[in-house]
Parts: structure tokens; sequence; C-alpha cells
């Protein structure tokens, strides 16, 4: 959460910041700010509300200045307010910091510097906090012999931040100039995500490739205790400790085309109809009919030591835990592995027994959850192979991981997460299959499953042409205090998602429930203004669903259902509305169940609306606990 941009070269640094923050606006919107060093000075603009506002405020008087930081930020210590709104600075307002991340020890830091009697607080976050700290340790390390050689202020400074952080207990991500240091930028991380882009007589800090892409390809994403300083034309990186860093200048995998809306109204839209590409890239190269299983060679693990594996645990938050469900039946059913769930927020914080063959998948979108990264550490702590699927190739996950399948889903801007979710079942099916055929599966059910998969694209293509028939009946609802969702089976995760889907971007209540649980209490909310959502595709529980769907019509409760094949027909009569996706086997039918509802919630969401891509409260990548 909370999106860094810092820029030092020969351009004027105001624009660069602002577009850089404008990409990153998915991270947080809740105040947004930037400093730039002119002169002798540090000019800054901030405010509370969205990137538009600051580019009103630096319209009116734009700050001149070939170097400066940035910062958009999503709420955690103080409320959305001018004040809160970051950089901040030292006491004496020549430091200028931007921080993603909590400082969870700021309050006694906090005391501490009250009492040294001269520093004072005008804002109510951590993060000005660690800029009293810095700028403090900075001062008292100034020589009393006069003026210092440049390179010596700027040693000077990234030791007062080392000192700083070693005092710090938390997660950051931070950037920071000083008045007296021109042509410079210190930053480091610990927990939330920096890396830096590495350009020709400039360079750039961004908690997030995507807002520098534009600007260069060239990256190299920092390690946790990471410590740079960073130039025009060159930049150092040590470590906390004041140990020289190794890094890597790695190329980014897409361009600053992919990263644009193009013709569509939001980028979620956009995304839900990249699916049917991004699912094909999750199989790319990764099927084999000659064996008839599946190919990754980024699990890093040998056929005989996937042979040993005895139990599976699938670890996410969000939209990635309800893949995770999927995954469950999928392995459980392909594979005949026992496979378990957890929350990654509790995962690290109860002592979940597990075997010695036991192998933890934790997933992740971003690769930089703060909760599932936690899980992973946790898991790897205590000598189980744990690995990874997400879309990052270059994040915290993907490099702690033991191996892992990365998703190849290019990049997803909308907060509501839509093809990272069809990616991350596709790849779990691949998993499924792989697991399976070296199990029980025969050669013969191994290509039964691989065409399947393969023709998921197709019928993913068939299922968005649905959109518009799926906004009409998002049109008849608009009016409906909430909705409930219900499925079985591959489904009930779908409803949970779907459920989620609508939360997130219509702020209506919604919830999510296994179909069978209906006469098990949830039956006492069905009334005539609240439509019930009914998963049922014609499979081997298609009757118990349309039992469920005759209860809720008995007690007046409008139904939204989907379906497939003969299912359609048989719910006619009993349906208000009914959306007919492709016939596909039960272990890929979720891929095609969960676009409609994605669909649904969008079209309701624009209806009423909402800010489709960035709801409030919401950021894209939760950084944070």
């Amino acid at each position: 959460m909370c999106g860094i941009v810092g820029y030092v070269g020969r351009s004027e640094a105001a624009p660069i910041l602002l577009d850089g923050l404008r990409r990153l606006e998915y991270r947080g919107y809740d105040s947004a700010g930037v400093a730039i060093v002119n002169g002798d000075r540090v000019e800054t603009r901030k405010c509370a509300g969205r990137i538009a506002e600051l580019g009103k405020l630096v319209a009116e008087r734009t700050p001149a200045g070939t170097f400066g930081i940035s910062h958009t930020r999503w709420a955690t210590h103080g409320k959305a307010t001018d004040q809160n709104a970051h950089p901040h600075f030292d006491a004496s307002g020549n430091l200028a910091l931007v921080h993603n991340g909590v400082i969870e020890n700021y309050q006694a830091l906090k005391e501490e510097l009250i009492r040294g009697g001269d520093t004072k607080f005008v804002s109510e976050t951590d993060t000005e906090v660690l800029a009293h700290m810095i700028g403090k340790l900075y001062d008292a390390s100034a020589p009393t012999n006069g003026s210092t050689p440049p390179q010596h202020e700027k040693n000077r400074l990234v030791a007062a931040v080392r000192v700083a952080l070693q005092q710090v207990i938390g997660t950051y991500g931070i950037a920071l100039v000083h008045r007296d240091i021109p042509d410079f930028i210190a930053g480091a991380r610990r927990g939330s995500p920096l890396v830096l882009g590495v350009g020709k007589d400039e360079n750039f800090l961004a908690s997030d490739v995507s807002a520098i892409v534009a600007y260069t390809r060239d990256a190299v994403y920092l390690n946790d205790f990471d410590v740079v300083a960073v130039e025009r034309d060159k930049f150092e990186i040590s470590s906390v400790a004041g140990e020289r860093g190794s890094y890597e200048v790695s190329k980014v995998e897409f361009t600053d085309e992919d990263i644009k809306k193009g013709d569509y109204p939001h980028y979620m839209l956009k995304e839900i109809f990249e699916q049917h590409g991004s699912v094909r890239d999750a199989m790319r190269g990764r099927l084999s009919l000659e064996e008839c299983t599946a190919k990754l060679g980024g699990l890093e693990m040998t056929p005989a030591q996937l042979r040993d594996v005895g139990r599976i645990v699938l670890t996410g938050c969000g939209t990635a835990l309800h893949a995770a469900m999927v995954g469950e039946y999928l392995i459980e059913q392909l594979a005949g592995l026992p496979t378990e769930i957890e929350f990654a927020s509790e995962f690290r914080h109860r002592n979940t027994p597990m075997t010695r063959d036991t192998l933890v998948f934790a997933i992740s979108q971003s690769g930089e959850t703060a909760d599932t990264l936690g899980a992973l550490r946790e898991s790897r702590r205590k000598g189980y192979r744990t690995l990874g699927i997400c879309n990052n190739v270059a994040s915290t996950i993907a490099r702690e991981s033991d191996g892992g399948v990365y998703m190849h889903a290019g990049p997803e801007i909308g907060v509501a997460a839509t093809k990272s979710f069809t990616s991350q079942v596709t790849i779990l099916a691949l998993i499924a299959l792989l697991l399976g055929r070296m199990r029980h599966l025969s050669t013969s059910e191994g290509t039964v499953i691989i065409e399947a998969l393969e023709a998921l694209p197709e019928k993913i293509e068939q299922t968005l042409k649905l959109s518009d028939h799926i906004r009409a009946i998002a049109k008849k609802y608009i009016a409906a205090p909430g909705m409930l969702f219900f499925g079985r089976q591959f489904n009930f995760p779908i409803a949970l998602e779907g459920a989620l889907k609508l939360k997130e971007i219509t702020y209506l209540f919604a919830e999510g429930h296994p179909s069978a649980e209906l006469k098990h209490g949830i039956i006492a909310l069905i009334r005539p203004e609240i439509p019930s959502l009914f998963i049922a595709p014609d499979d081997a529980v298609f009757s118990k669903n349309l039992n469920n769907v005759e209860q809720v019509k008995a007690r007046k409760g409008p139904i939204i259902a989907i379906t497939s094949g003969s299912g359609a027909e048989r719910l006619a009569s009993v349906a208000d509305d009914t959306v007919t996706v492709p016939s596909a086997p039960d272990f890929v039918m979720p891929v095609l169940t969960a676009i409609p509802l994605q669909l649904l919630a969008y079209h309701l969401a624009v209806e009423l609306g909402r800010d489709v891509d960035k709801p409030r409260n919401l950021a894209k990548s939760v950084t944070v606990e």
C-alpha cells in the first residue's frame, strides 16, 4: 500500500513525479504530495484527496528542480488530512521523507524525541518520527570545522539513515532528500517494496516498476535491509549494517503500453477482457501432450521429491485465498492428495500441525502481500519446502520461496483482482495435473484434462460476449441493498469470490455460501429485495442446486443463475435471470463461472456511480498488516 516515486536527473522533476504517482494511485489515494529541492530550499506541495488534487496544486505553483520525491498515501497512522500527507520533514525543515509501511514502535521513539525537548510534531503519522530521527542524527554528525566535500555529506546522510533504521521495529520503504545535498536521493526497504530504475543520466526510485516503465525498463529490485544512495549517473547499494550489497539489473517484462487502459473506460474491464490471453499465457509451454502432464520446472523439485509429497497446504489472502480454495478441490480430485487452506494472516500466528512430507504454496498476485510473505517465511523457518505462485518475477515472494510458478498475467492495475484470479486457478489446475499423473491418473485421463485446459481461452472469449446481457441484469438490481451468492463443490469458492467482488467495488452487502447451507440459517435472509445468485452449471450436483433455487423462489427471493448446457432450460421456469456459460468439465468450470460474477460486479458498480478502479478504503497491494 502507498506509492513512492523519486527522481534525480537533468529533467524537471515535477512532471515525472506526478506522472509516476498517477500510475501508482491504485496503491493508495487518501492523500498525495511532492518535495523537490530547488536551490537553497525544499519546495513541497501536498494535500488530502486524489492525485488530481495534487496536480492542481502543482499546476498553480510548479516547484522547479531536477530531483525530488513524491508519495500517494493509504492511511495507516493518522487520518487522511493535509497535515498527515507525505512528505514529512525533520526539525530543520531541510530533510524531506516519504514512507510506505508501519513503524510499530513509533510511539516509544516519538516519546524519546519529545523528551529531548527540541522536537515538535505537526502530524499524527509514524513517518514523521523517522524523518526527525534521521535529521537529528545527520545534524549531530556535522563537522565543526566548516564546509565538507559533497561526498562526505552524502555519506553522513546514509549513515544517519542506517543508524535510525536500526532502531526501527516494523516495515518500511523510504526515500528522502536534503536541501544541502544536491542531486541525491537516499532510499531503503524492509518489507515494503522499493525498486531502483536505472536510466541514462537519470535514476528513479519507486515502490512499483509500473511508475517508471515509461522512462526506463532497467530495474534493480532492492532486497530487505538494502540502503541505496542514488545520484544522476550512479548509485550504490549497501545494507543497513553498512556492508556493500550485491544487485542485478533486470529488464522489465512489460512496456508502458501494457499499463494503459486503451479504449476501455476502466482498468478492471480491460483486465476482465484480457483473461483469454492471461489464461493462455499461464499455460504456455507448460502442457505436454506427449507425456499427458504439466511441465513446471520452476518448482525446482525432482520427480522423486514431488512423488514423496504427502500433503499440500495452500495459503493466501482475499482473492488469492479463494483461488487456493478452488485449488484444494482440484488437487484432491485430480491428485488424491490431502490439501488444506490456511489464511495467510493466521498461518504464522498459530501452530498448524504439518507432517514432514508437507508442501506449502504461498499465493499472491503482487508477490509482496505482507501476510502471505509472513506465512512463507514462517513455513520456511520451520523447514518446510515452500513454493510461490505470483505474477511478479522480481517480487519478494518469488525471491524468497524455494521455487514456484509465475502467472505471466501481465500488469493488473484495477484494485479488484480479476485476471490474476483465473490465472491462479489455471496454475493450480496444472499443479493438480502434474501431481495426479505421478500418482493415479492414466495417460488418457491426462489427455482429457489437457484438452479441457487448452479449450479454456476460446470458452473465455465466448463467456465475455455475455457482457451486455449481464449489464442488463445489473440494471435490474440497482436498488438491491445486497446479494447472496451460492455454489457447491468447485463453485463454492466462486460464490465467495463473487461476493467479494461485489463488496469491493459496489460497497453493497454480499455473502457467499455453500448452497447446501441455505437451510442452516441463511434462508432467514431471503426476501423479495435481496437477489440470490446461484452458480449452478450442468454438473453432478445440478439437481441439488436446483432444489435450493426452488426453496428461495418459494420465499419470493429473486434468482440469478449462472449455468451451462441443459441447465439453462431446466432453470428457465424458476430463475428470474440466467447466464449460460460454455459447457466444460467441473475442474475447469470455476474459471468460466467467475467471469460473469466479475462482470456483474463491474456493471452494477458503474450503474451506481462507484469509482471502479479505486474503490474506497482499498489499495491494490496490501504490504502492511
